[in-house]
C-alpha cells in the first residue's frame, strides 16, 4: 500500500499521503465538477457521501458528509487511491493553465487588507504570525521581505490577509502588493512547500485540542459555527476557531485568526453575533464566548 492517511483540523476532510508527487499547484472537484482530468476524482465524487475532492502535492484530501465515519470507510478509499496511484491515473493529464487573478479587499481590521486570487491557494489555513515562522511557505517569505512593514500573514482557501504595522498606510501600499502577489503566483511560484506541516497557530499558554478530541458540544459548536458564522467571518478576511469548551462555567473559547485578530470589532462580533446565535441554538448549554487572538 503506497497511501497512508492523515487527519486534519476539519473532522470531515481526510488526507490520503501518496509516496510520490501527484501534481504542481492544486485542483479542486465537487459533484457538479466534470473531473474529466482525474479518474481517481471521478471515482470518489461517484461515491453518495463524498463532497469534495482536492488533489495537490503529494496527497489527495476528502471531504465528506456528516452522517459517515471515517472509520467505516478509509480503508476502502486508501485502495481505491492506491489502484490509481499503481495505474498512473490520479491525474489523467495537466489542467489547462487558467490566468491567476487578484484583487484586493478591505476588512474590518484596518490594519488588514485582503488579496482574493481566483484560485484555490491552500487546503488549510496557514497563520504565519513573525518571519520566523514563514518557514515552508514561499509566499509569505516573497511578501514578508519585499514588504517589511508586513507583519503577519494569513492564507485560507482563495485568499491572502495582511497584518501591516503602524507606520505605514494601505492606501500607499494595496496596488502595488496587489500586483506582486499577482505576477508570483502568474510565474509558477510555490506557495507552500510540498511538505509544509498545517498546524494552529495559537498563543504559548493555550492548547489547542485535535478536533477528534471534541466532546459532542463541542463538536456541535463547531458545526454551527461552519455554517453560520464562517462564510462571513472569511469574508471579512478571518477566521475563528473553537479551541474548548468549559461546562462549567458553558464558555465556548475561541480563537481569532486573520482579520479577526486584534479588530476592533471582534468583541462586538462575538457578544452580538457569535454568542447569540449559540444561545439561540443551544439554550441552556452555552452562555458565553471569550476570544484568544491567534
Amino acid at each position: 500500500m503506497r497511501v497512508y492517511v492523515e487527519n486534519t483540523p476539519n473532522n470531515n476532510v481526510m488526507k490520503f499521503i501518496c509516496d510520490e508527487t501527484l501534481t504542481h499547484g492544486g485542483v479542486e472537484f465537487n459533484k457538479d465538477s466534470s473531473a474529466t482530468e482525474s479518474p481517481l476524482a471521478q471515482v470518489l465524487l461517484s461515491i453518495p457521501f463524498i463532497e469534495k475532492v482536492f488533489i495537490t502535492a503529494n496527497f489527495v484530501a476528502i471531504e465528506k458528509i456528516d452522517a459517515v465515519s471515517w472509520e467505516d470507510v478509509v480503508e476502502d478509499l486508501k485502495e481505491i487511491i492506491n489502484e490509481h496511484l499503481e495505474e498512473g491515473i490520479v491525474l489523467q493529464q495537466e489542467r489547462k493553465k487558467e490566468p491567476y487573478t487578484v484583487y484586493a479587499e478591505m476588512t474590518p481590521n484596518p490594519s488588514v487588507m485582503k488579496f482574493v486570487a481566483n484560485k484555490l491557494l491552500v487546503p488549510e489555513v496557514i497563520e504565519i504570525k513573525s518571519r520566523e515562522k514563514a518557514a515552508g511557505v514561499p509566499l509569505a517569505v516573497a511578501i514578508m521581505k519585499e514588504y517589511p512593514f508586513v507583519e503577519q500573514v494569513f492564507f485560507t482557501e482563495n485568499y491572502i490577509s495582511l497584518t501591516k504595522n503602524e507606520e505605514e498606510s494601505w492606501e500607499l501600499w494595496t496596488m502595488d502588493v496587489r500586483s506582486f502577489i499577482l505576477h508570483y503566483l502568474q510565474a509558477g511560484g510555490m506557495v507552500f512547500e510540498e511538505f509544509y506541516e498545517f498546524t494552529t497557530e495559537a498563543p504559548e499558554e493555550i492548547i489547542v485540542k485535535p478536533r477528534e478530541e471534541f466532546s459532542s458540544v463541542e463538536n456541535e459548536i463547531k458545526a454551527i459555527l461552519d455554517e453560520y458564522v464562517q462564510p462571513a467571518v472569511a469574508n471579512d478576511g478571518g477566521n475563528i476557531e473553537l479551541l474548548e469548551f468549559n461546562e462549567e462555567s458553558k464558555t465556548a473559547i475561541m480563537l481569532l485568526q486573520g482579520a479577526c485578530s486584534g479588530c476592533p470589532s471582534s468583541t462586538a462580533t462575538l457578544k452580538n453575533g457569535i454568542e447569540g446565535i449559540l444561545k439561540q441554538m443551544m439554550p441552556g448549554v452555552v452562555e458565553n464566548v471569550e476570544a484568544v487572538n491567534g
